[in-house]
């Protein structure tokens, strides 16, 4: 099967470091969102959460999520991907994506300094799997 994100949305949601804003819905039936720091993993956006968050239980329980990655200059562009989400807490693979994400919104030189301070128990990494991309680039153009 074809990868779900084409290769502009993938160079986009990769470059740089703009943040992503996930939304997930909470047990009261209320909707929140929040920012965090992601990479991407082939189809998959990655990022960390602690396992006794509110998103953590809310993504875990509802089992999907959107997430909105936007260039907030002109001409604006922006993807959005709703998608299923999986929850893991396994340390090492919590680690490394933890040093991949400190490396990208941090500097390299810091990567390691992330994975340990987010690579730890009680952390999880959760992936994103997209089910749909909606994606506008250059809006103002």
């Amino acid at each position: 099967m074809a990868p779900l994100l084409s290769h502009q949305v993938r160079d986009f949601l990769s470059i740089g470091t703009r943040t992503g804003k996930i939304a997930w819905v909470a047990a009261n039936g209320a909707p929140h969102v929040a920012p965090i720091w992601f990479v991407l993993d082939g189809d998959d956006l990655v990022f960390n959460t602690g396992a006794g968050t509110g998103k953590a239980r809310a993504l875990a329980r509802e089992g999907r999520a959107s997430l909105v990655v936007d260039d907030q200059a002109p001409p604006y562009s922006f993807v959005k991907v709703d998608g299923t989400v999986s929850l893991f807490d396994d340390g090492g693979d919590v680690r490394r994506f933890a040093a991949l994400i400190g490396g990208r919104y941090m500097g390299a030189d810091r990567a390691e300094e992330y994975g340990e301070r987010n690579g730890v128990p009680g952390e999880l990494l959760v992936r994103l799997h997209p089910a749909k991309v909606t994606a506008a680039f250059g809006v103002a153009e």
